[in-house]
């Protein structure tokens, strides 16, 4: 299916928040993740389905300013 992450299109095998986290090597329980601009909180994330077209944002904090 095609997503949208983190403004890039990917072709992904993922039906879940927490399969494509898997899929695209994201790693860490810091991740924030938000679906079509709702924010999903971690616990929630295997109970996430993805549909065609769907625009995810993986955020990770960043050391520095």
């Amino acid at each position: 299916m095609k997503l949208i992450v983190n403004g890039q299109s990917h072709e992904v095998a993922a039906a879940t928040l927490a399969a494509l986290l898997v899929e695209l090597d994201f790693r860490g329980s810091w991740l924030a993740t938000a679906l079509n601009g709702d924010v999903v909180q971690a616990k929630e994330r295997d109970r996430c389905w993805l549909t065609e077209g769907d625009r995810i944002e993986i955020l990770s904090p960043m050391k520095g300013g």
